[in-house]
């Protein structure tokens, strides 16, 4: 079933003072209209290649094989890329248990590991204690010229070297970059392909934060054992208003470009993003890294901020209740009532809560997310929520193209390109200038 999102209570209307004006909201809405109907013709010229994915399946077998071959003897999986070249794929990598707290450890097949962060030591660290001769890696970079997967990789090839294995890199290491432009330069594909390491293709028109649904987030789903053609069918359930012309009340993603639009106009200059699952921890990570690279820009943009629930309750709750009003909040729930281990009625009476018995964690839990959001509306705390019965592949895709089209809806609608990062960019100058002149 599609996602279920409710914005009322983000509304003056239905909390008080405090919630976003009628006015404000509607003048979200008339913003987001003229956004979609530029989001509508990329979708029909085919402009914008993201929205082309959800009905792409020729390059599914491909990713299925490259899966496959890395898994086959494989104790290790290391996924180097940092930024949108790993996020996406943590995002759906954790719908399999990759990455959650315990049972993370405990997954079947070979252990995944996404060196995102450039950490000396970590990465040292790795190298020793890996065993490298049934490791496989997979290097990641749209341009060829990460400054943190290259000096990764060249690590990796320098590790094989001293372990006598210089002759397998080949088969032990995949690169997943764009095709190489003429009389341009790729640095990854100048570092591997003299070792005869294969690359598969980057999209050349879906940038790292945006590429989730490409290969490079579908890569590490499909070495879980995740069905990548639900997760694009659910993207494409997310985008279907859109293509089909819905109203601007029947496109969840314009709604919630709205809110935003109207948070804008209220200077309400953070967002929260609290999802009640383990499994949607590095999706709100993936979501700081989309709204704040893609909105951040002339004097525009919010403050995004992950939670996730029920922990940060006890951790965050207390300001978004007591602190300054300046905030726009989602809940995100899924369907876990019902489900988990039951409490034994003795010991519930022994630990003084007999209204315990007989009931799952997932009551609890249910009733947690339900509560925070009507807390935050109580407090006149401006609150959406999404509401997902089953956490699977399908779902996962529609959630993330849901806030891939959000974003893009957003930065229209504010006047900012979605797509570029010139601040970004120009930190990585000044990092590479900065580490050639502390050798000179």
């Amino acid at each position: 079933m599609p996602l279920k999102q409710n914005v009322d209570l983000a509304l003056e209307s239905a909390i008080g003072v405090g919630g976003l004006p009628r006015a404000a909201f509607e003048a979200g809405l008339s913003a987001a209209a003229s956004a979609v109907q530029r989001l509508q013709e990329d979708l029909q010229t085919g402009r914008l290649a993201l929205l082309q994915l959800p009905g792409t399946e020729s390059d599914i077998a491909g990713i299925e094989q490259a899966a496959s071959e890395l898994k086959r003897g494989a104790t290790d999986i290391v996924l180097l890329g940092t930024g949108g070249s790993s996020l996406g794929g943590q995002t759906l990598a954790q719908l399999a248990d990759w990455g959650v707290p315990g049972i993370g450890r405990l997954a079947d097949g070979p252990r995944l590991h996404f060196m995102d962060n450039l950490d000396p030591i970590t990465f040292g660290r790795l190298l020793e204690r890996l065993p490298l001769a049934t490791t496989r890696f997979v290097a990641i970079s749209k341009s060829g010229g990460t400054g943190e997967t290259l000096m990764q990789t060249m690590a990796v090839l320098s590790a094989l070297k001293a372990a006598g294995l210089a002759g397998r890199a080949g088969e032990l290491l995949l690169g997943l970059s764009e095709p190489k432009k003429p009389n341009g330069k790729n640095a990854l594909r100048a570092l591997l392909e003299p070792e005869g390491v294969r690359f598969l293709e980057h999209h050349t028109g879906v940038g790292g934060r945006y590429s989730a649904l490409t290969n490079v987030g579908l890569l590490p789903a499909a070495i879980l054992g995740l069905d990548i053609r639900a997760i694009r069918a659910g993207a494409g359930e997310a985008l279907a208003p859109l293509r089909d012309g819905a109203e601007i009340a029947d496109i969840p993603a314009a709604q919630g470009a709205a809110l935003a639009i109207a948070a804008a106009l209220e200077n309400r200059g953070t967002h929260v993003l609290m999802a009640y699952a383990d499994r949607l921890e590095r999706f709100t990570k993936w979501w700081v890294q989309l709204w704040a690279e893609s909105l951040g820009k002339e004097g525009r943009g919010s403050q995004p901020v992950a939670a996730i629930g029920p922990v940060d309750q006890h951790s965050q709750l207390q300001l978004y209740l007591g602190g300054p009003n300046d905030k726009l909040f989602t809940v995100i729930t899924t369907g876990v009532a019902g489900k988990g281990p039951v409490m034994d009625a003795a010991l519930a009476e022994r630990a003084g809560e007999p209204g315990f018995a007989g009931r799952p964690i997932g009551d609890l839990v249910a009733a947690q997310g339900r509560a925070t959001a009507d807390t935050l509306a109580r407090n006149r705390r401006p609150v959406r929520r999404i509401e997902i019965d089953t956490l699977d592949a399908r779902a996962m895709g529609e959630l993330t193209m849901h806030f891939m089209l959000e974003t893009i809806l957003t930065g229209y609608a504010l006047g900012v390109d979605p797509f570029d990062q010139p601040a970004v960019e120009e930190g990585k100058i000044l990092a590479k200038q900065y580490l050639a002149e502390s050798r000179a």
